[in-house]
């Protein structure tokens, strides 16, 4: 009497179309990923981490930016920290940062919220709105340039205000407003469409639940539109306050950093020293730049985590 008996054929076929597992864990990645990864790799490197390796090693030295160089150590850092003009330009870039990025997002929060309200047009008007982020900087700067040169001291003295008889661009205390407005002017599009998209991600019943129960406009806003759209506000800051803090075509289109240097930021010091001889200098510069500018990330990062409402 037979043991065993042979497998039906159905078992057969049942187990031979079984998947077959591999025999290493690892997943075989698809080699489309390294020929998209690869390229851009190999080129952020080449173009931005390498030449910052470059500069953080030449920020030790006396360089100029080409021959023959030596070593000098921490010189340029401790120097940095006495120079006036240095102090100057940070506490200029970091007061026109908080400025205007205030600015920015409380006018470009009142305009989505009107343009998403029930007006007539709103599209057209959106697409209006959005024009100003098109253009470059630096047409922008010189075209307004012109404005607060010749005709806001016209329209200033015909109505008799002395403040705007003359150019703002030329009195150290009021050319920085020139620059916060210009620059609001070009970057309130860009918020303005963020807030756009959180307003409209809103659910309406939500609206309509809350006008039900008697709500009024500005309780809904305070209590519905605030508190669901925190995390776009929060998005809005940090990109605008990195952004502000490299700020350089307007302000060399409306004052070139003057009067005098009453609106020199950061990075205009940065590169006049790349051209005037204090290239090492300036690269120590640039290097504590880099790192504020990554300590105000974290920091901020670490502040706005898990804040869902105001």
């Amino acid at each position: 009497m037979a043991t065993a008996t042979a497998a039906s054929p159905g078992a057969r076929s049942r187990t031979d179309a079984a998947p077959k597992r591999p025999r290493s864990g690892r997943s075989r990645v698809n080699g489309t990923y390294w020929f998209m990864l690869v390229p851009a790799l190999v080129l952020f490197t080449l173009a931005i981490t390498l030449p910052a390796i470059m500069g953080i090693t030449l920020s030790f030295t006396d360089s100029v930016g080409f021959g023959e160089f030596r070593w000098i150590g921490l010189t340029n850092y401790i120097a940095l920290f006495s120079d006036p003009a240095i102090r100057s330009s940070y506490a200029f870039t970091i007061g026109l940062a908080l400025v205007t990025v205030l600015v920015v997002n409380a006018a470009a929060f009142l305009l989505a919220v009107l343009l998403c309200s029930r007006i007539r047009a709103k599209v057209a008007l959106r697409a209006i709105f959005v024009l100003p982020m098109v253009i470059s900087g630096s047409i922008i700067a010189y075209v307004f340039s012109f404005l607060f040169a010749n005709s806001l001291p016209q329209l200033g003295q015909a109505i008799g205000v002395d403040v705007l008889a003359t150019s703002l661009l030329a009195n150290e205390q009021l050319a920085w407003l020139t620059i916060v407005f210009v620059t609001a002017w070009q970057s309130i599009p860009s918020a303005l469409l963020i807030y756009i998209a959180g307003i409209l991600s809103i659910p309406s019943e939500v609206y309509e639940a809350a006008s039900m129960d008697g709500a009024s406009a500005g309780r809904r806003l305070r209590s519905i539109t605030l508190p669901l759209v925190a995390g776009y506000v929060i998005i809005n800051l940090i990109i605008g306050f990195k952004n502000y803090l490299n700020a350089y075509d307007i302000i060399v289109g409306l004052t070139n950093g003057g009067p005098g240097t009453a609106t020199r930021s950061v990075a205009m010091t940065i590169f006049s020293g790349f051209t005037g001889g204090d290239y090492a200098y300036q690269m120590a510069n640039a290097t504590i730049f880099f790192l504020i500018a990554v300590v105000l990330a974290v920091l901020q990062l670490r502040f706005t985590r898990g804040k869902a409402a105001f």
